[in-house]
């Protein structure tokens, strides 16, 4: 694994995350609370929340999320921008991910002292979907289902899914997180580069 801003970003999350398990006090600092956000004027949870998680699991497949499809946009970016710049197009993905995927949980939540939330996903989704507009003919796989699935058709599945999954409710995962970083994934590509996007038409429509 290089040494890039992927790197980075794995490596501080991974320390913050495995530090946050042993100190509950470090945890509650740093997961996202609309309400804290709104009324104590804690603003920083929208982003510090990416940085903790629930359990190993959680973390584990964030990252390991993380970093297969992000290695691939990362190289994809410095290839397309140069190395500066196609750095600079994946943190802004990132960072703004993860706090764009916060906007609809606080839109429901400012006023609910009860609810919190944490982790990665958000920001990961949305690294995930820049993956999948940017390269619509790669194949991914899904956990327990052996069968590798193009990306322009898991990509439309996963926010179906996600979609069911919030209107059901009682799930105890931020399902309305996830499609707000997929969303601004899709969003950045598309500003950054509108080819792509009429790349991924062309595939499904042409």
């Amino acid at each position: 694994m290089s040494f890039t801003l992927l790197t980075i970003i794995l490596i501080v999350t991974i320390i913050v995350s495995l530090n946050a398990f042993k100190d509950n006090a470090l945890m509650d600092k740093l997961l996202y609370s609309p309400y804290r956000a709104k009324h104590y004027r804690e603003h920083y949870r929208a982003l510090s929340h990416i940085l903790i998680h629930a359990d190993s699991t959680h973390l584990i497949f964030n990252m390991m999320s993380l970093y297969f499809l992000g290695s691939m946009l990362e190289n994809e970016f410095m290839f397309q921008y140069g190395s500066m710049n196609g750095e600079l197009h994946f943190l802004i993905l990132y960072i703004l991910g993860g706090l764009f995927a916060t906007l609809i949980p606080y839109i429901r939540n400012q006023d609910n002292p009860n609810y919190r939330s944490l982790g990665a996903s958000g920001a990961v989704s949305a690294v995930i979907f820049g993956a999948i507009i940017w390269n619509p003919t790669m194949e991914l796989g899904i956990l327990f289902i052996p069968i590798p699935i193009p990306a322009y058709i898991f990509g439309p599945l996963y926010l179906a899914f996600e979609y069911w999954a919030d209107k059901r409710g009682n799930t105890g995962i931020a399902h309305d997180a996830h499609i707000g970083g997929a969303i601004f994934g899709i969003l950045y590509i598309l500003i950054i580069n509108i080819d792509k996007g009429k790349e991924f038409f062309n595939i499904i429509f042409g």
